[in-house]
Parts: structure tokens; C-alpha cells; sequence
């Protein structure tokens, strides 16, 4: 019935039944965290690649089931080692043998290669065959095995480092030992922190940030749970990523509504009727911001790398998540908790309207006044930024990886100072049996390559190990991948696949710029999609896209100089700035979704230079605090020791303080200012004030 308003009692016992059932959900879920595997890069490939092929020809193999780690041995004084101290060395065997098998028994890892030493006496290295199945999880636990008895039992004066192809993934899984939990838990605290300063209350953040780790909790197990059915394997980055956007997000959309809320309990008497309107007013922003991130994620889905396709599902599920807990719970606890949760500044009917909006009134006349001169600023810093980009670097090598420099980079830097760099990381060559001669003469004359020798063969296969002057995922290791798969495509019926660390981070990554190709275009028709349909224009929405483009260029400027300037990096981790393109964009334009909605809304009553300039000042503080807090929660990246994961918390988090503090605030109403009705083309607005499509 037109106008039926249900009782304010069977709002609230409806509400508490729905609070209830929320939290004995998060409550059973928390208690059982889902089970995540550490999958290794070579899994992820396109079955296309030749590391995968390479990979599943090894399988075939004798002694497939293992994998050569590098114990690499110094003298802490540099000098050559002794008889006895060689002796001593070679004792340890038994020992490292047995260290591996305590972890896998019954398994064919174990065995010793000889002791080689280095030409100058100085440093000595031994191979261990480590057994890699079934995942990467127990690789890690026999490289840390052997590291124990290494480090208990070595002479006085001689230092050990355990490196390798087992020893580098293991480090790298030690990245995600505990990382979601640590990346959660530092999440929580930010967001916590950030809530409290925002509302000025002691109570009132509880509520949000309760709704919100709901439904973390949620997402986390129903993207566990439909993984296996979509063929996706989730590990920690994509569950930590998607934990960061959950929180992000979902907290962003519960500022907006509660300061909907807020506005209405000061001009209404009755709560539960405050509620229902500042749903009606923000749920069309909500919603347009949640579908714009979930669409822009789901896209993932089309790549072809499967931990690209991981972070995908997370996300998306994460987005919708926090999108419906923010819609369906959020409102139920606050109408529940009344007027009091807003402590000690309760808004009351009839006070007088809060100030929040004067700063950004005060911006806005200021704009009003020459929008062209403040057009011209705003893109001549943008540009100015972006021109950092000219300089830009993509790709770290395998020992790059890291900020803090793990067992396996230490010994990989021994072994280079003495032997070819890539001695413990061979280059893996497969090839028909009947032309191994062939193809390893052909091999050998590469340039870049030190030596080849036959590792295992069948009937069918052989391996072939190739050992490169130059370090692991390096690019002079690629540009030796790249000659030798040249070089053995004209040996006849080889059917050579180039396989190893090397090839394997140069496959993802032709991979991953494949993807940014086909990704970043469908990404901007998502977004632009949305806007359009949202906003009804097609003016405003060609403008948004274009500013968050531009803050985008600029916060991968500016970001690059830090790198560059500060942290001292190289380059870019690749993949870095698709994944900060995705999140900039699907994100950053919430805030102009968030700002433009309304202005959308006050454009019919006050025309569209002024409308635009209402909704800046009613919505600037709740904006720049989601602003502040997204960048915050993104920056939380940087707690784990992965040098991409802090790129792109950094690329994102100076992002969107751009688009919340120079787009939106400044660039946007300038450009609405100065366009007026042609901002919003097609769509018209009557003489009666009434917006026409």
C-alpha cells in the first residue's frame, strides 16, 4: 500500500533478528578459516607456455618428484677453505639427507650432489635433491628442515645459505606464512583508527567496522567455497588483496551512508523514517560503486594467468559482500542502536544543520569564480606528474622481489660472486630423447649459456640443464631464454620446450602484458557503462573516466619517483601497474560517482553549476574521509615483505588521494562550473526544474 510505513517495534525486532543471525555466521566462519595452498607460478601459466609444457614433460620423468636446492658455503674471512673444514662439509650429508626425509619419507628427495668448489677456494657449494610434491606448502617446510641442521651443526667461522629454485619459492611462501591474519589484523587497526577520528566517538565506529569484518568473513569462505567449482585456486595474495578491498570499500560505503543518516536524524524526529530515507538517497551510489568495482573485477576472469583469474574471484565476491552487509545490516544495527551510538554529538530534530560542509563551500566558491583558470591548474600538476612516467622500468629479477632479503637472495649473491650466476637456478630444456645430441650442441652454443648437461630422460623426454652467466629473472637471463627457444625450434623433431625460473617469470610476464591489453579497454567500457547508465549523460561520464585516467598517470609518476628516490628500487614488479590501473579506476571513480550522484540530485531544484557546487559541500567531508581511509588501508600493503604488493599500495593509495583531494574537490566542480547543462548532454532540465532524460 502506497505510503505504508511499518512499525517503528517490527522494524527493530526484524533488524535484531537479522543482527543476530549475522553475527552467529561471522562468528561460526571465523572460528574455521579456510584452508589456502601456496600454488607455484609454473600452475598459473597458460597451458600454451613452454614453462608449462616443460613443467608437465618434467612429470614424466625419473626423480620428477624432486627438485635441486642450492647449499652455497663461505669463509666469514673470505679465504680458502681448509682440509679439514672441506671435510667437515662433506660429513654434514648424512645429515642433510636425513633432515629431508624426517619431512616426506618414503620419498626419492634426499640425495647429495658432490661439494664443487668455487676456483679461488672460497666458496663451496653442494646440491640436494628435494622432494617438491604435492605442494609448495611442504617445499617449504624441507628447505626449512635443512636450513635447521645447517645452522646448528656448521663449523665456527663458515656461513651456509640454502638457495634454489625450492629455496626461492619457499621464501616466497614464507611471505604468506601468516600474512593474511597480519594483513588483516594491521587492516582492522587502520580502519579502526581512522573511524574513531572521523566520527569523534567512542561508539559509533564499532558498528561499521563490525558490519564490515562480517562480511570479510562472509567473502573469504564463499570464495573458498565456489574456487574448486570454477577451476581457481586461491592463495594468500589474492585472499589478502581482496581482504584490503572488502575493508576499503565496504567501509567507504558505510561512511556515505551514515552521513546520509546523520543528516537526516537532524531534520527528522522519527529514526527508523531517517533511515529509510538516507537509504533512498545513497543506495543508487552504493550500489553504481559496488556494481562498477565487481563488474571491473569479474572481468579478471578472462585473463589467462590463474592467480590473476584468484584475485578476480576474491575481489568480486568481497565487493558484493560488503555491498550487501552495508545495505541489508548496517542500517538494522544503527536504528537499533539509536540516537545514543552517535555519542557525544547526538544529533537531534530541529538542531541546527552541521558545519562539515563549510570548508568545502568555501572551495567551491572559490572554483565557481574562474573555473577555467582552475581547470588549467589542476591539469597542468596532473601532467607534470605523469611526466615522471618517461623514465619508468618494469621487471625485477628473481632476487628483486623482496624488501627484506630472505636466505635464498643471500645465497644466490655467494654463489654469483664465485660461479656462473645462474649455476643454482639452471635454465630446464626438454627435448625428444632421439635428439638430445642435437639439441644440446645447439644449446651449448647459445650465448649467455655456460654449460648443458642431461639431468633425467625416458624414452620419450630428456632433460637438459642449461646453466646461464646471468642471475635468475634477470634480463639477460630472458634474453638467453629467448635464444635459446630460437635456436632450438630449427633442430628438427626436438620439440624443445625452455622451461625453469627463468622462462617461467618471463611467460608470466608476457602473459600478464597480454592480459593488460585485453583487460584495461574492458575495464574502461565497465566503468564508463555504469556512469552512463547511472547519470543518464554522456558528457559527465567521458569527463570522470578521463580525470581518474589522469590521476592514475599521475599517481604512477609520482609513486615512481618514491621508488626511485626513497626506496631505492629498480623498477616496477610487472603486473604492478594493471593491478594499479584496475583499483584506481574501479575505485577512484566511486568518490565522482559518490559526488556526481548528488549533484545529480540537487541539479534539478538549483540548475548544474550550482547543484554541483551544493553536493561538493555536502558531501566533501564524508568523501575526503573515505578518500583518506581507502589510501590508508591500501598503504597497508606495504607490511609484507613483497616489493609488489608495496607498489601497489603506494600507486593506489597516492591515486586516490588525488582523486579525493584535487579531482574531485577541485577539478570536477570546475569543469561542471564551466560547462553548466552541457555537463550533463543529453539529458535536459525542464523549466520547472525537473531533469529530463
Amino acid at each position: 500500500m502506497p505510503g505504508f510505513a511499518p512499525a517503528p517495534r517490527r522494524i527493530a525486532s526484524a533488524g535484531a533478528t537479522v543482527i543476530v543471525a549475522v553475527v552467529v555466521v561471522a562468528v561460526v566462519l571465523g572460528l574455521r578459516s579456510p584452508t589456502l595452498t601456496q600454488p607455484s607460478v609454473v600452475d598459473g601459466l597458460p597451458h600454451s607456455s613452454q614453462s608449462w609444457l616443460a613443467a608437465q614433460r618434467i612429470q614424466t620423468l625419473p626423480d620428477a618428484r624432486s627438485e635441486a636446492a642450492v647449499i652455497v658455503y663461505r669463509r666469514e674471512d673470505g679465504r680458502r677453505f681448509s682440509v679439514g673444514q672441506l671435510a667437515t662439509l662433506r660429513a654434514m650429508s648424512a645429515r642433510l639427507v636425513a633432515a629431508d626425509e624426517a619431512v616426506a619419507p618414503r620419498s626419492r628427495s634426499g640425495s647429495l650432489g658432490p661439494l664443487v668448489l668455487s676456483p679461488d677456494g672460497s666458496v663451496a657449494l653442494a646440491s640436494v635433491a628435494v622432494s617438491t610434491a604435492p605442494n609448495l606448502n611442504v617445499v617449504t617446510e624441507r628447505i626449512l628442515a635443512i636450513r635447521a641442521v645447517l645452522s646448528s651443526s656448521l663449523p665456527r667461522g663458515i656461513q651456509s645459505a640454502v638457495t634454489g629454485a625450492p629455496a626461492f619459492s619457499a621464501d616466497l611462501g614464507q611471505v604468506f606464512h601468516g600474512a593474511d591474519h597480519k594483513l588483516l589484523v594491521t587492516t582492522v587497526l587502520v580502519v579502526a583508527l581512522l573511524l574513531i577520528a572521523t566520527y569523534r566517538s567512542p561508539l559509533l565506529w564499532l558498528v561499521p567496522l563490525a558490519v564490515v569484518g562480517a562480511a570479510d568473513q562472509l567473502s573469504s569462505h564463499v570464495a573458498a567455497l565456489l574456487a574448486p567449482h570454477v577451476g581457481v585456486r586461491l592463495d594468500g595474495a589474492a585472499t589478502g588483496i581482496a581482504d584490503v578491498l572488502v575493508f576499503g570499500a565496504g567501509t567507504d560505503y558505510a561512511l556515505l551512508l551514515i552521513a546520509r543518516y546523520r543528516e537526516q536524524l537532524g531534520q527528522v524526529e522519527d529514526r527508523f523514517a531517517a533511515m529509510r530515507i538516507a537509504l533512498a538517497k545513497s543506495s543508487g551510489s552504493i550500489v553504481a560503486s559496488g556494481t562498477t568495482v565487481t563488474i571491473s573485477l569479474a572481468t579478471l576472469f578472462l585473463a589467462s594467468m590463474a592467480g590473476t583469474r584468484a584475485l578476480g574471484l576474491a575481489g568480486a565476491i568481497g565487493i558484493v559482500s560488503a555491498m550487501a552487509m552495508v545495505y541489508f545490516v548496517l542500517p538494522a544495527a544503527l536504528t537499533l542502536c539509536g540516537r545514543r551510538v552517535f555519542w557525544p554529538l547526538v544529533p537531534r530534530a530541529g538542531d541546527a544543520t552541521r558545519h562539515d560542509g563549510r570548508v568545502f563551500a568555501r572551495i567551491g566558491g572559490a572554483v565557481a569564480k574562474r573555473p577555467g583558470a582552475v581547470i588549467a591548474g589542476a591539469l597542468t600538476l596532473l601532467a607534470l606528474a605523469s611526466v615522471a612516467n618517461v623514465g619508468l622500468r618494469q621487471g625485477l629479477s628473481t632476487t628483486q622481489q623482496f624488501t627484506a632479503t630472505p636466505e635464498s637472495v643471500v645465497g644466490q649473491r655467494i654463489l654469483a660472486s664465485a660461479f656462473p650466476a645462474g649455476s643454482a637456478v639452471p635454465v630446464v630444456i626438454v627435448v625428444s630423447t632421439r635428439s638430445v645430441a642435437a639439441a644440446e650442441a645447439v644449446a651449448r652454443a647459445v650465448p649467455g649459456v655456460a654449460s648443458v648437461q642431461t639431468a633425467a630422460a625416458n624414452a620419450t623426454w630428456t632433460e637438459l640443464d642449461a646453466t646461464s652467466t646471468a642471475a635468475p629473472g634477470s634480463a639477460a637471463a630472458f634474453r638467453a631464454v629467448t635464444s635459446l627457444r630460437s635456436a632450438l625450434a630449427t633442430v628438427a623433431d626436438a620439440h624443445a620446450v625452455v622451461g625453469g625460473e627463468s622462462a617461467t617469470t618471463l611467460d608470466a610476464e608476457r602473459a600478464t602484458n597480454r592480459d593488460t591489453w585485453l583487460l584495461v579497454p574492458l575495464v574502461l567500457l565497465v566503468v564508463l557503462t555504469v556512469l552512463v547508465v547511472l547519470l543518464g549523460s554522456l558528457v559527465a561520464p567521458l569527463l570522470l573516466l578521463a580525470t581518474v585516467i589522469a590521476s592514475f598517470g599521475a599517481a604512477l609518476g609520482l609513486a615512481w619517483l618514491v621508488f626511485v628516490h626513497l626506496d631505492h628500487y629498480p623498477a616496477l614488479a610487472t603486473g604492478v601497474p594493471f593491478y594499479a590501473f584496475l583499483f584506481l579506476v574501479a575505485l577512484g571513480v566511486d568518490y565522482n560517482i559518490f559526488l556526481v550522484s548528488r549533484a545529480k540530485q540537487e541539479r534539478g531544484p538549483r540548475g548544474a553549476a550550482q547543484g554541483m557546487l551544493t553536493a561538493l559541500a555536502s558531501t566533501g567531508g564524508v568523501i575526503t574521509s573515505a578518500g583518506v581511509l581507502l589510501a590508508a588501508v591500501f598503504a597497508v600493503l606495504g607490511v609484507l615483505p613483497l616489493i609488489e604488493l608495496t607498489q601497489v599500495g603506494v600507486i593506489v593509495g597516492i591515486g586516490v588521494l588525488l582523486d579525493t583531494l584535487l579531482v574531485r574537490t577541485v577539478l570536477v566542480p570546475a569543469l561542471a562550473v564551466a560547462l553548466g547543462e552541457r555537463f550533463w548532454w543529453p539529458s535536459r532540465r525542464g523549466i520547472d526544474g525537473h531533469v529530463n532524460a
